[in-house]
């Protein structure tokens, strides 16, 4: 199956939807133009040179052979010729070789690149975390020595959390780093489940790993950062012997075979420190935020792959007899709930990619608006939209990927049609860098506590003169889709309310609705995307500008978003609302232990 990069609809959800035009000050070369010229060629990468690969990375693989890790047919080549093409270091500062782009465009670009091929696309992403921690923690040192080749890809990051017997809970983390006497420290422990932890396709790897100091506090207060490299570099750069860095084994995993996971051995292995002692989960959370945002991303990028095939494989199988014309055989995407299923995942996906950007917009004015106050307010906006953004796309990159595998019946059930490599590889995303409930529990505490709840009701306050538009336009789809804008706000602002209340002095309650209250916010923040669209699309209708069909296919998304999805919000604020009681009663025994 080809990928067909959606640069079209890339570039009206940065314009229209994520508002991609309030950086014009900030990132002044970032004009129309340019922004094209960048999609266009990233899409034609990606189209040409990543997606024939990715057949090959699910059904080869990456292989552990002495000890080492071979990456899976084609990918080496792939990736020389994506560091060269200088993909990795498209918003990276431009005092370390990047080009200081706005984050925004990075991700739009990385979108392509992960639906194209996301075994692959987890290589550089990481290494984009990688990138922004060593730059907000790194000392001068480090930022002169690993920056350069990590910005231009020569060099690839890593990130080393999660630990037999430490998971989410990163307190548990018993990697040990001791004082070597020479300004440095030696790592000794074991890391599970890391992103391309060793390959062949780059000359370094920079792992970035949470260990404890011998002094160090219980819990993850005790965490502190450091920088081991898998081939030590000299104050020079030159690349000298090899680390006491070794790969322990490759996971076996449902999908991305194309990437290898790998359980990661430090052993006595060299190190420096990244920040302050026994601050390293705050610089780690740098890279965790950034990957974060990216995950949310594949979210998106692996329901446009599905969407796209299951589109293909609607236009190709004829079955049964067309409701519209009576013709037989039909089209499968002349039946209407086919047709009915495909509008609700490009809807769907529309919205996800307007969530990612639009928090990809916020993180670029939190660091470079000119205003202190405008600053402020996009890092508040970033913050509450983040966990969403991870989750609530997530979610989707799961549901597109089953339903496009649905459209295909029986064949997609079939692994040589591809659907199902979609459907497997979508699975992780949810589990990925803190699981959906984790988010859900962030947005309900950390989030929703800033200024009690401040951010919310200023998201709600933005949101509320687009429905408002909307509902005053004379056309009837217009007015719909302005209703149910309008219901759901009013629906986040009850569950809102309750959760604040509920938070304070019944906590499990509060928990047990985190997640459906995401879930409400992500599908009305999602509407509103859409509803942005709708008013763009409108006035280009009106104004005779480029392709009708597109504006109204626009138009036509945001309603049956609004009617499938939108009309949901009530029936969710009540689910916020339901309470733990019911989940305190139940026993182990009586649920069948």
């Amino acid at each position: 199956m080809t990928y067909k990069a959606p640069v079209r609809d890339l570039l009206f959800s940065l314009t229209e939807a994520a508002d991609f035009g309030r950086l014009e000050t900030a990132f002044p070369a970032a004009d129309a133009d340019t922004t094209a010229a960048v999609l266009e060629a990233a899409g034609s990468f990606a189209a040409d040179v990543l997606a024939p690969l990715n057949r090959g990375g699910d059904t080869v693989g990456a292989r552990l052979e002495n000890g080492k890790v071979r990456a899976a047919p084609g990918f080496g080549d792939a990736y020389k010729a994506f560091a060269e093409g200088g993909w990795n270091g498209l918003a990276a500062g431009e005092a370390f070789g990047g080009q200081g782009l706005p984050k925004a465009l990075e991700l739009a670009v990385f979108e392509m690149v992960q639906a194209s091929n996301m075994a692959f696309g987890l290589c550089p992403m990481l290494t984009l975390g990688a990138i922004e921690a060593l730059t907000a923690h790194g000392t001068p040192r480090q930022q002169a020595l690993y920056l350069p080749k990590l910005v231009t890809g020569e060099w690839t990051g890593t990130m080393n959390l999660t630990e037999p017997q430490s998971g989410s809970d990163l307190g548990g983390v018993a990697t040990r780093a001791v004082a070597d006497g020479e300004d440095g420290y030696r790592l000794t422990g074991q890391k599970i489940f890391i992103t391309w932890g060793d390959h062949d396709v780059a000359d370094n790897i920079v792992h970035l790993v949470l260990a404890r100091l011998p002094d160090a506090p219980a819990g993850s207060r005790g965490l502190t950062l450091f920088l081991a490299p898998k081939i030590l570099v000299s104050d020079d750069g030159v690349l000298g012997a090899a680390n006491g860095v070794r790969v322990g084994g490759l996971e076996h995993k449902l999908g991305i075979h194309g990437s290898p996971t790998c359980t990661m051995l430090f052993e006595d292995a060299k190190a420096e420190m990244v920040g302050a002692p026994n601050q390293g989960l705050a610089a780690m959370f740098v890279m965790m935020n950034a990957a974060r945002l990216q995950v949310g991303v594949q979210g998106v990028a692996i329901a446009e792959r599905a969407y796209q095939q299951a589109l293909a494989f609607s236009l190709e199988r004829k079955q049964g007899r067309s409701a519209w014309t009576g013709a037989s055989p039909s089209r499968l995407f002349d039946h209407p709930d086919v047709r009915r299923t495909l509008m609700l995942m490009k809807a769907r996906i529309e919205a996800a990619r307007g969530i990612c950007l639009s928090t990809a917009v916020a993180a670029d004015l939190a660091r470079y608006a000119t205003n202190p106050v405008d600053r402020e307010a996009a890092r508040m906006r970033e913050d509450l939209l983040t966990p969403i953004a991870k989750a609530w796309s997530t979610d989707l990159g799961v549901e597109a990927a089953s339903m496009g595998l649905q459209i295909h019946g029986g064949m997609g059930f079939i692994e040589e049609t591809g659907a199902a490599q979609h459907y497997r590889d979508a699975r992780i995303l949810p589990i990925y860098e803190g699981t959906n409930g984790i988010q859900a529990i962030d947005l309900m505490g950390r989030k929703l506590a800033i200024g009690k709840g401040k951010a919310v009701r200023d998201l709600v306050a933005e949101i509320f003169p687009t429905a408002s538009t909307l509902k005053s336009a004379d056309d009837a789809w217009l007015h719909t889709i302005g209703a149910r804008l309008e219901a759901g706000l009013a629906a986040i602002q009850s569950a809102t309310g309750w959760m604040l209340e509920r938070r304070g002095h019944a906590q499990p309650d509060a928990l047990a609705g985190a997640t459906p209250y995401l879930k409400l916010l992500g599908d009305v923040v999602g509407g509103w995307m859409l509803a942005k669209g709708a008013l763009a699309a409108s006035r280009n209708l009106a104004d005779g500008v480029g392709d009708k069909d597109y504006w109204r296919t626009r138009i036509g998304l945001a309603r049956v978003y609004s009617e499938q999805i939108l009309a949901q919000a009530p029936a969710l604020s009540q689910a916020v609302s339901q309470g733990s009681i019911d989940l305190f009663r139940a026993t182990p025994e009586s649920m069948g232990a």
